[in-house]
């Protein structure tokens, strides 16, 4: 599958510039304290780790936006869904179609046809409820079917562990163009998966 190019707008690219530069000037920090005879780097370290990740984070909300904006105008309810998802610790499976048709990769879905809305999203993948193992597909502005069985990944790295969630998140994107936002029960971390690639959005 061919990788999307999305141009950064200027705020963002400022934003990130911005943001390298704190990290150039924190890893300079930590090279001098190095040169010191005595010196622990440990808090240094978690700083410039706390710097790479907010330019991950702000870089991957910004290209998510970018990717949805022509597929679906609720860019809105499916942050907050997964906002409030992930602090209640409620895993989820959001997948959003985009140009590919999904009917013959989904399974075992149930009718939703309901327009998209966060308070919906949010009791579907609620604790209990028949359908929050599954995912919950969405064309443009209407809640498809949720439920729904997704194919799994085929090529996962043995080192990295993944969740059943996060596995079928990357292998329907490996066989579409969909994009599909998952929570994490276990950690209420926030990613999204696009081109069989997963990025985190909220740790």
């Amino acid at each position: 599958m061919i990788q999307e190019f999305l141009p950064l707008n200027q705020p963002m690219k400022e934003q990130i510039i911005r943001s390298l530069r704190d990290i150039t000037e924190e890893a300079e920090a930590i090279r001098q304290s190095l040169m010191m005879d005595e010196c622990c780097i440990l808090s240094r370290l978690e700083t410039l780790q706390k710097h790479i990740l907010d330019v991950q984070t702000a870089a991957a909300s910004f290209y998510l936006h970018s990717y949805l904006a022509e597929y679906t105008p609720h860019y809105d309810d499916l942050s907050l869904a997964a906002k409030h998802l992930a602090e209640r610790r409620h895993g989820a499976l959001i997948v959003i179609e985009r140009k590919d048709s999904l009917d013959h990769l989904l399974h075992h879905g149930v009718p939703i046809g309901a327009k998209v809305s966060h308070t919906l999203l949010e009791a579907i993948f609620y604790p209990g409820n028949p359908l929050h193992d599954g995912g919950a597909l969405i064309r443009y502005d209407e809640i498809v079917s949720a439920g729904n069985i997704l194919p799994l990944a085929e090529h996962v790295t043995p080192k990295r562990k993944l969740g059943t969630r996060h596995r079928a998140a990357i292998g329907l994107t490996e066989r579409s163009d969909a994009l599909v936002i998952v929570v994490s029960e276990e950690t209420g971390a926030i990613s999204f998966a696009i081109n069989g690639r997963l990025y985190v959005l909220r740790r």
